[in-house]
């Protein structure tokens, strides 16, 4: 916050938020590399276990670094911000876990968009039941569904959007509202969006994650997770959670993505001026079958995702020839695009959804998705878009 605490504009909070300087006065944020800390007295470390002092006792609980991280995110969410919280977690699905497992019981019921990235529908059809939580996926783009699946034990809605890998948009608003009329919370994946592009929490959702691997970190280095929400469903959930069983983020992850923060608008723009451009190139071309890019005018979604997205993001996803062969064979002559199922990097990387990601998929369940054979997914990276398009369309020839 500025000093008559007026919500900072992005490109600020990206640079400022959340800064906390040492008795040095130090530029940059310091990184606190410790495990525990010391008390002034007896009575400090008693108050601050009994929550009278807000110190800092042990960094599973809480550390400066990550503290500083969570206020940036916070700052991030501009005029939203008012009564967030943040908690950062090791990686993006120690958040999607803590955040399903800190607040459902046995007996509580979810309800899922059948678009989910591979490891978040392992958590939902395979991890959750296995505590007696029930769960039912639907098809999230399906208003009609998730009223038909909501019960009177549903507390959880769950989805991400646009989603992994086909880019799928889904009505955030009218969803939260269903969720809402039934007494249940929405839990969004911002991850493909990020903070710049969409702000879930705007359009109803009551808990945000994020894998900060990506995009936040935007440089393949190191691993981290977000869980936004307000204060309260924090502290009366996910604050005791995390410090009883320890999905903690590193102080260094953490301390290399506080820097990465300060240049995510400039990548995520950049990033993504190429891929508008490209997704327009890859359509035109005629090895390319079909293109799905949210802010294409031909893209399934697009009412929505103009609505709701500010741009159309840093993926593409598109398939080429008629067979996995065929993909393959354009996978394999790419030069300085990278294969690799990691996305939001620098580094422009493709990988094919249904041998690698959502592989642990049915067949069925994968081409009901649309995830095909030929199915590409390509993350935009910050190479010179004349580079990436030569690479791309020698690949296709």
């Amino acid at each position: 916050m500025s000093a008559d605490h007026r919500p900072l504009r992005t490109d600020t909070a990206l640079v400022h938020g959340g800064s906390m300087r040492s008795g040095f006065g130090e530029t940059s944020e310091a990184l606190f590399l410790t495990q525990s800390f010391v008390y002034d007295s007896a009575e400090q470390a008693e108050a601050r276990f009994k929550g009278d002092d807000d110190g800092f006792i042990y960094s599973r609980f809480s550390n400066p670094t990550v503290r500083m991280l969570e206020e940036r995110l916070i700052a991030l969410e501009g005029e939203g911000a008012e009564g967030l919280d943040c908690r950062v977690t090791a990686s993006g699905m120690a958040a999607v876990t803590a955040a399903m497992l800190c607040y459902l019981s046995a007996g509580d019921h979810v309800v899922a968009s059948r678009a989910l990235f591979g490891s978040c529908r392992y958590v939902v059809e395979e991890l959750l039941p296995r505590f007696g939580v029930e769960t039912t996926i639907i098809d999230g783009r399906d208003l009609d569904t998730w009223k038909a699946a909501r019960r009177p034990n549903t507390k959880v809605f769950f989805l991400e959007t646009p989603s992994n890998p086909t880019l799928e948009v889904i009505d955030l608003q009218a969803v939260a509202d269903i969720a809402h009329d039934g007494g249940a919370l929405l839990f969004v994946d911002n991850v493909f969006a990020t903070p710049l592009y969409q702000r879930p929490m705007q359009f109803g959702a009551d808990v945000v994650i994020y894998s900060a691997t990506k995009h936040m970190d935007g440089q393949g280095r190191c691993l981290a997770g977000v869980v936004l929400a307000k204060a309260g469903w924090i502290a009366d959930h996910l604050h005791t959670f995390m410090r009883q069983t320890g999905p903690s983020a590193s102080p260094f992850n953490a301390w290399t993505i506080l820097k990465s923060l300060e240049t995510f608008a400039l990548r995520v723009d950049r990033q993504t001026d190429t891929a508008a451009a490209l997704a327009e190139r890859l359509a035109a071309h005629a090895g390319v079958t079909r293109v799905f890019y949210p802010h294409r005018a031909d893209h399934p979604d697009h009412g929505i995702a103009t609505r709701q997205m500010a741009r159309g993001g840093t993926l593409i996803a598109f398939e080429v020839g008629q067979s996995k062969a065929d993909a393959f064979a354009f996978l394999n002559k790419l030069e300085i695009v990278k294969i690799s199922n990691n996305l939001g990097d620098a580094k422009s990387l493709i990988t094919h959804p249904s041998t690698t990601t959502h592989q642990r998929l049915e067949e069925e369940d994968r081409l009901a998705l649309g995830i095909k054979a030929n199915l590409l997914r390509l993350s935009v990276g910050l190479e010179h878009a004349e580079d990436l398009w030569d690479d791309l369309s020698g690949a296709l020839s």
